[in-house]
């Protein structure tokens, strides 16, 4: 591994721990070079998961697209980048405890508004809005009004 500072080809580790959940590990390094310190994260390879769109496209799990959808919902709302990187990651270790190569997006949009909904009720309610496609206002108060959300 080259050192992102000086290029330098070697270092030491200078400490190793889990991270995300259990699916990475995170290493301090220390350039033997210029004697600058980084981190590295190692995570564990597993089987590229499938999610089933309805209508019936297949396309490979992509993290970022969980990322990039909760990010939306909590635009202007007092939610931070870590806590929706780990509604990311507690959706992803959700799925692959399934062991299923194939997922149906429909779950992996209920697993994530479930998420949503224990963080933020505004961002819950964005993101449930798009992801269910409402129509109209009244779509809006049922699903206020049969969520936990006290109205």
């Amino acid at each position: 591994m080259l050192c992102p500072f000086c290029n330098f080809p070697e270092d030491k580790v200078v400490d190793s721990r889990s991270a995300k959940e259990g699916r990475a590990i995170r290493r301090r390094r220390e350039c033997l070079g210029c004697g600058k310190r980084f981190t590295t994260y190692e995570y564990i390879e597993s089987l590229e998961m499938q999610v089933v769109k309805s209508d019936g496209r297949r396309e490979a799990f992509d993290r970022d697209k969980i990322i990039k959808g909760v990010s939306l919902a909590c635009k202007k709302r007092p939610v931070g980048v870590k806590q929706i990187e780990a509604i990311a990651d507690r959706v992803e270790t959700l799925l692959q405890q399934l062991g299923s190569h194939e997922i149906q997006s429909k779950l992996v949009g209920e697993l994530v508004i479930k998420e949503l909904q224990a963080v933020d009720e505004v961002a819950y309610v964005r993101f449930a809005s798009v992801y269910r496609r409402f129509q109209d206002s009244m779509e809006f108060l049922t699903e206020i009004r049969n969520s936990s959300i006290p109205n």
